[in-house]
């Protein structure tokens, strides 16, 4: 709530302030007066004082004071000039237009004091000013007029008030001080308290008012005062003292008005950023004055700089931190400190710098003769996500998943005896991008399998050099269709050992079957090429074998 109090501070003009002073001397001997000063500026709305002196013949006593304001040019003014008589029972009337702006300074004219101060001036005011003094002379009435005068200018009012605003602070009270410029005791000046916010937009302060007039004829000061509490709102505002004098004669004053206060501090940007790209966070508070913006980084005692390598502060109440072509190493957490006054806050922000997938080496798989085993290493933040494209065809699998840091590691199992043309693919991606690799399949048998392996290949290879000699020799035979007679001793031998060689083969086969392995299955004919038979030639040639 705004009060407006109206008070006067009474300032005394002692009688004495104008004795001794002797400008404009006259060369006299019984009736003199001395004026201080015989040409005065005075600005309408005001006051003007006239100091003035008397001093009379031994035989003259002094009773009251007249003042005349007449032309400059004429010797002795007229009653019709009076502005001024001290005798409110004379019955001469006075110029009208100063009627009760005319006072005495020292009402007891045996001081011999003839100061007069005129309030709520006009310019009309401008002129000549003579005094008269009245009184007795041996018991008889009389007067004298002194012929020296005072002139007197007014011009247009351009004193302002004076406007005094102390230190503002939000929520406590304070008070705004306006004092009207004069030290007169005429009418009470209005004083009224005007309010300029942004846009322009003007409210006025209004309230009680109360007017303290001195009772002695001195001088008064004007002053008004305002009561209210300030806020953030205030601030930058502007307040205007306006005095409106008699004569609607204006006159105001205008200050700006800063109020001290203090909001929170606020981060503003993005806190993740990828990698490569810039991070740009503005640590800022509203407050008068300006707080002390101070960036650091958690774990560092240095501050952060920018591009000039002067430290990343600013006293503005706003401070910018700009990385460019950041990397994982800027993450981390990030302090701002704001002062204001003799209060300090800090601010903490977690940065986290992103980055694309990647797949590391050491992923790959391994064929056994339980299955297939792959193992994909991918890294990346946010942390990533593997899939396996090969599991869309399989219905029997299983897939281990580990994380550390910001590196996943997914193992798949599943069952496959021949991976043949089979491709395992893997695929990373974790929002910022995809990446994939096509892993390198290896195989890793026990040594019982791999010599059984190798007992299999030696054996295919002694089938097929077999298989080669036997259908050379059928094509051989069946072509000639017949065959040269041996001797029947060397003819028992070669069937004796075909018979052997195709038992031991069979035998072969037979034990590799029971090993349980798959093999290829070999077909074996035994092509017997016989000739055509001469009768009693091969049973002769038989008969000769056997008698040897």
């Amino acid at each position: 709530m705004f009060v407006l109090i109206w008070a006067t501070l009474l300032f005394s003009v002692s009688s004495n302030a104008y004795k001794g002073r002797t400008v404009g001397k006259q060369n006299c001997k019984d009736y003199c007066v001395t004026f201080s000063k015989q040409n005065l500026q005075a600005e309408a709305g005001l006051c003007v004082v006239i100091p003035c002196y008397f001093r009379t013949a031994a035989g003259f006593t002094p009773k009251h004071i007249v003042w005349f304001k007449c032309e400059a040019s004429i010797e002795r003014c007229v009653d019709a000039d009076i502005i001024f008589h001290s005798n409110k029972n004379t019955g001469i009337k006075h110029q009208s237009g100063f009627k009760g702006r005319v006072s005495l300074l020292e009402p007891d004219v045996r001081e011999k004091n003839c100061s007069i101060i005129i309030n709520d001036l006009r310019e009309s005011d401008s002129g000549s000013y003579q005094l008269r003094v009245t009184g007795k002379v041996n018991g008889k009435q009389d007067g004298f007029t002194f012929i020296p005068k005072v002139t007197v200018s007014v011009k247009g009012l351009t004193q302002k008030p004076t406007v005094t605003i102390p230190t503002l602070t939000e929520g406590q009270q304070a008070t705004l001080t306006c004092t009207a410029p004069g030290l007169c005791s005429g009418s009470v000046p209005d004083i009224t308290w005007t309010w300029r916010g942004a846009g322009g937009t003007e409210s006025h302060i209004t309230g009680n008012s109360t007017a303290f007039k001195n009772l002695t004829l001195v001088t008064q000061r004007h002053i008004s005062v305002l009561t209210f509490n300030p806020s953030a709102e205030h601030h930058n505002t502007s307040v205007t003292c306006k005095i409106t004098f008699t004569g609607e004669t204006t006159t105001e004053e205008t200050l700006t008005v800063t109020v001290n206060y203090n909001r929170k501090p606020q981060i503003i940007g993005n806190t993740t950023v990828k990698e490569g790209d810039a991070l740009n966070l503005t640590c800022c508070v509203e407050s008068f004055p300006p707080s002390l913006i101070v960036w650091k980084k958690l774990s560092s005692n240095t501050n952060l700089h920018n591009g000039t390598h002067t430290d990343l502060h600013s006293d503005t109440g706003s401070a910018t931190l700009v990385i460019h072509n950041v990397t994982a190493e800027d993450s981390g957490e990030y302090i701002c400190t704001a002062k204001y006054l003799d209060t300090t806050v800090t601010l903490y922000v977690n940065v986290t710098v992103t980055w694309f997938s990647k797949i590391l080496d050491g992923s790959g798989c391994v064929l056994q003769s339980e299955g297939l085993t792959c193992v994909c290493i991918s890294e990346g933040s946010p942390l990533p996500i593997v899939t396996w494209p090969l599991l869309k065809h399989h219905s029997e699998y299983s897939v281990i998943t580990s994380v550390s840091n910001h590196t996943v590691n997914s193992t798949v199992s599943l069952p496959v005896k021949k991976h043949g043309n089979t491709i395992v693919e893997c695929v990373s991606n974790n929002g910022n991008g995809e990446e994939s690799e096509i892993l390198l399949i290896r195989q890793n048998f026990p040594k019982k399998e791999e010599q059984s392996l190798g007992f299999r290949l030696q054996f295919l290879e002694i089938i097929i050099a077999f298989l080669i000699g036997v259908v050379l020799s059928s094509i051989v035979c069946c072509s000639t269709k017949k065959c040269y007679r041996k001797s029947a001793g060397e003819a028992t031998r070669r069937q004796e050992s075909t018979k052997t060689e195709y038992a031991e083969i069979r035998k072969a086969v037979k034990e590799e079957r029971q090993d349980g392995e798959e093999a290829e299955t070999l077909a074996v004919e035994m092509i017997n090429c016989e000739p055509e038979k001469e009768e009693g030639k091969y049973e002769a040639a038989y008969s000769i074998a056997n008698d040897r």
